[in-house]
């Protein structure tokens, strides 16, 4: 199936012109808006809703919603090119926007009329903020054993359950979640689309993580809250198929976060080693330094070829695509948490500082080898895929 020109890099795997317009339109957005502000806003965990929005006005919140929803109607390409440069900012930041960039995409692509009418035009300039609940206590990986249940009682369903490690919950004005309408299994899973006031809608307490402290995470409970039936998005017993389509795009959206966390830990590294002096020179000027550097670059751009490779893949709806999805994921995001990890251990004991800015990067980063399903679910789903069994 050919590519649309948009939707892979050109000859020579360079990106088209209008997507490196929009690299840098993002680069200089994340370095002006959120670099400066990053390690504020890890410490006091703080969740930059303002400057987000300013990311929004830019198309940035709705990045693949197409254009006659009121999106930007771009390539998977292109995302992944404006999530790398937003993360060199912030990683927990574009992390953030591409969740919510997937919950309009969702709603885009599987809500009805009413649905795209009612939230798009508030989450589009992120007006209204959105999250996206699958997780639960009992069943991280293994999503479609999810408890969360909602029974149809005349026009409503009402929901009982609890959500686990929802990024943005009690901040987030819509909560796409998955729900058990049915039997066990996948085919038992719907979607509901729950706005934050519904009574019997409550949250945990804000999680104390590692990294990724610029974005509230907590518990999402349901404790008989009622939901009018046309929350319902698609049809009942369709959820869990949306909820892998999401992800397949999720595991982009973080693997190019995590380029740009690991991009902007290689350039912090880059600079000390050209100033610091050790035993008379430049640490620049040692021979391990330059193939430590020559090794980060070379993984970073492996990784990052790959990744344009899945974002090709998926643009053109190959069948192959959630492979590479899940390939990507594991390879980019493994990749990037070990060249932050070996930025760090370049600038020795000053790279354990906050001031430095690394150590933030390392601990946002660590995350991404987990969510969009872990690693190890990565490499079931390749294995099982090569074994010719269902992932």
């Amino acid at each position: 199936m050919p590519l649309d020109h948009q939707a892979a890099p050109a000859a020579g795997f360079d990106l088209p012109e209008a997507t490196r317009e929009l690299r840098e339109t993002a680069l200089a957005f994340a370095q002006e808006r959120l670099a400066p502000h990053a390690l504020d806003w890890d410490q006091n965990r703080h969740f930059p809703v303002e400057e987000m929005r300013e990311a929004a006005a830019l198309g940035m919140a709705a990045l693949y919603v197409r254009e006659e929803s009121g999106g930007a109607g771009l390539t998977r390409l292109d995302a992944a090119v404006v999530f790398e440069a937003l993360a060199t900012g912030c990683p927990t930041v574009s992390a953030y926007l591409s969740i919510h960039n997937m919950v309009a995409w969702m709603i885009d692509r599987f809500g009805d009329d009413a649905q795209r009418a009612q939230w798009l035009p508030d989450l589009i300039p992120m007006r209204k903020v959105a999250s996206y609940a699958l997780t639960e206590p009992g069943s991280g990986s293994d999503a479609a054993a999810l408890r969360t249940r909602a029974v149809r009682d005349g026009e409503d369903y009402i929901l009982d359950g609890t959500k686990q490690f929802i990024s943005g919950a009690g901040a987030s004005d819509l909560y796409l979640t998955m729900v058990r309408t049915g039997g066990e299994g996948p085919g038992g899973v719907s979607a509901l689309l729950i706005p934050k006031e519904t009574p019997g809608l409550s949250f945990g307490a804000n999680e104390k993580k590692m990294g990724w402290n610029a974005q509230p995470t907590r518990q999402v409970i349901f404790d008989g809250a009622r939901v009018p039936a046309s929350a319902l998005l698609g049809e009942e017993g369709q959820g869990f198929r949306f909820a892998m389509a999401g992800l397949d795009g999720g595991r982009l959206n973080i693997a190019a976060c995590s380029l740009g966390g690991a991009q902007a830990a290689l350039d912090k590294a880059l600079a000390y080693v050209q100033e610091r002096r050790a035993f008379g020179k430049a640490v620049a000027d040692f021979q391990n330094t330059q193939f430590r550097l020559a090794d980060m670059q070379t993984e970073l751009e492996a990784a990052r070829t790959f990744l344009w490779r899945a974002c090709a893949k998926l643009d053109a709806k190959a069948p192959d695509a959630t492979t590479f999805c899940a390939m990507a994921k594991r390879f980019v995001t493994d990749t990037c948490s070990k060249v932050a990890d070996d930025a760090l251990q370049l600038l020795g004991g000053y790279g354990y500082l906050a001031e430095y800015g690394i150590e933030k990067i390392v601990r946002d980063l660590r995350v991404h080898r987990i969510l969009e399903g872990t690693n190890e679910v990565m490499r079931l789903i390749v294995a099982r895929n090569m074994l010719g069994r269902r992932a």
